[in-house]
Formats: structure tokens, sequence, C-alpha cells
């Protein structure tokens, strides 16, 4: 089980943040509970942000993250930033982009251990909205992803 150096409740949920060597190694989204206050700096910056973010999805988050363990999952949280807001982009398109496959690309998304900030929601299926968070089958994350997706595109009037 993961330690959270803070646990945050917004209207976008409650979520977990882990600190370690000073950058963000993972924002988890968490079932309902009680919050804790952060301690580490970082945590308490990553809180006003995570906060800013949900007041408005255009914030543009300004925080050190643990670098990706891999040359692609560098590429591809990059490439995942790069997506505006209110935008989507598919697995194949950012295969593409990325000289990959779709399934690496829906694995990273899966895999991506700080949702929001790395905005995997984003990333969508050709012929629907795809997985989140390792929900592939629908439930509770994809409903999220949707949710996340509706309100980016409400809040920077249907685009991006």
């Amino acid at each position: 089980m993961v330690e959270h150096d803070a646990i945050w409740s917004g209207a976008l949920g409650r979520f977990g943040i882990a600190i370690g060597d000073d950058f963000i190694t993972r924002i988890d989204r968490l079932e309902p509970g009680p919050e804790r206050p952060p301690e580490h700096p970082l945590a308490a910056e990553t809180v006003r942000q995570l906060s800013a973010w949900s007041d408005d999805p255009r914030h543009r988050f300004d925080l050190p993250l643990a670098p990706a363990p891999t040359p692609f999952q560098r590429r591809f949280r990059a490439a995942l930033c790069a997506v505006p807001v209110g935008a989507v982009v598919t697995y194949g398109e950012l295969a593409r982009q990325l000289a990959s496959a779709p399934r690496a690309v829906g694995n990273a998304c899966g895999a991506n251990p700080i949702a929001i900030v790395v905005p995997c929601h984003r990333v969508v299926a050709a012929n629907g909205i795809g997985g989140y968070g390792r929900d592939p089958e629908g439930g509770s994350a994809v409903e999220f992803k949707r949710w996340l997706l509706d309100r980016e595109r409400e809040m920077v009037g249907g685009g991006g």
C-alpha cells in the first residue's frame, strides 16, 4: 500500500499525494474518506494546485514530477502534457506521434502514476472513450474520465 503524504478532497473526488526525494511520485484517486493535511511543502503545493485545477481546468500545473523511468515514458508524458485542455487525442494518433503502438500507449496511460497532472484522461479510443486507470471494462474510473472530459470542454467553451 502506498503511503500518502497528503489526502485532499475536492470537486474531483479524493486523492492521495505521495512525495519522494522532493518529487511527486503518485497522485492516486481514492475512495471517500478522511483527508490528511499536508506536512511536506511539496504536498501542500500539490494540494494548492489540484484545488486551482479543480476550480479551473485551464490551470497549468508547475510541479516537480518524479522522472519517468524510460525514454518512451518520458516522450509519452511530454506528449500528454501537450494535449490542450478540452481536447482529446486517440491512442492511435498518440502512438503514431510517438512511433509506437496503440497498445503501448494504452498501457502507459493505465500505468500513469500522476493522473490529472499528466492528463491521460485526454486519450480516447478511436470508437469511444476507452479505459482509464486500468479500468478498461467501464465502471467508476471510466465514468470519472467522462466527467473530467465533459468538465474540461464546458470550462473552455467546447473545444481546445
